[in-house]
């Protein structure tokens, strides 16, 4: 395999009617990269949907494998995964942008596609994941396959947002083929469609001791920070002053940022910044930006 994989056909594996089903090809590659000359001891396939791996697993003729969804009756956050294994792989719902329900016809609490804020469906997945790495043997792989989402014009990066359980192996960019967003025509011609998948390899390296990455996002404000210069505060400024402003308004505003503690000449070097720095032109006796 390399780090940028494409199977426009997906093969014979699975319900080819089942939506968000990936290709079998994606289990069977990874399969025969980490096996290339034997078998998994128990291949466990978690969010199995309509079939794939265990298609995959009948074709590779592995006799052990287990395959569990909520198809089946098995519940990703409630109920325990049954053996350990040495390679799972998962395919889990990209938040609800299916809904499984509608495919089971059948509703549970516990689906991850059902409705729910982006952020309880993070938890979630989280719950799963560490349950997932938990049952590895010492050495094993946990193969997960997730997309990106876009909703209401803000974009989701869910392996940036969840938890990353034991070490990152290879991270692989899955293209993505017969989406049924490739026939949409969008009006704005800056949008950027979707047309990847990540595939993450996670492998237990150490049988007690286990890593946990999260990623955090701080929401901080310019005018408590002291790394800024003083073009990019005057920027800000005159872009808050719908960029028409006076030195005394400029001046008003910045003297209260952190950058302006403990400088006795702020309107010295507001002054000298506006006149030096081409981004800035006087039109009487105010200022606008001008980046051109």
């Amino acid at each position: 395999m390399q780090s940028v994989i494409n199977y426009p056909n997906r093969g014979n594996f699975g319900d080819s009617k089942y939506r968000g089903n990936c290709s079998g090809y994606v289990i069977r590659d990874l399969i025969k990269q980490y096996y290339p000359s034997s078998k998994p001891k128990k291949f466990v396939e978690i969010f199995s949907g309509g079939g794939t791996g265990k298609d995959v697993a009948k074709e590779l003729e592995i006799n052990n494998s287990l395959h569990l969804d909520l198809n089946n009756g098995w519940d990703a956050l409630a109920d325990e995964i049954p053996t350990g294994s040495d390679f799972i792989f998962s395919h889990p719902p990209y938040w609800d942008i299916i809904s499984y329900a509608n495919q089971r016809n059948s509703y549970s609490n516990n689906d991850l596609s059902n409705k729910m804020p982006y952020e309880e469906f993070i938890k979630k997945l989280d719950i799963v994941n560490e349950k997932i790495y938990h049952c590895l043997l010492y050495g094993g792989r946990h193969a997960l396959l997730i997309g990106d989402v876009r909703k209401q014009g803000k974009y989701y990066s869910i392996i940036k947002d969840m938890m990353w359980f034991g070490e990152l192996e290879s991270h692989i960019i899955k293209i993505q083929n017969n989406c049924v967003s490739d026939n949409k025509a969008y009006n704005n011609n800056e949008f950027i469609p979707i047309k990847h998948e990540h595939l993450l390899i996670f492998r237990k390296n150490k049988i007690w001791v286990f890593n946990v990455k999260t990623t955090s996002t701080i929401k901080n404000n310019i005018m408590d920070v002291t790394n800024i210069t003083w073009r990019d505060l005057i920027q800000a400024t005159l872009q808050y002053l719908k960029n028409s402003a006076t030195i005394d308004e400029i001046y008003n505003i910045l003297v209260k940022s952190k950058k302006a503690k403990n400088n006795n000449y702020v309107r010295e070097k507001i002054r000298q910044t506006l006149n030096n720095n081409p981004n800035f032109q006087k039109v009487k006796d105010e200022w606008i930006l001008c980046v051109e």
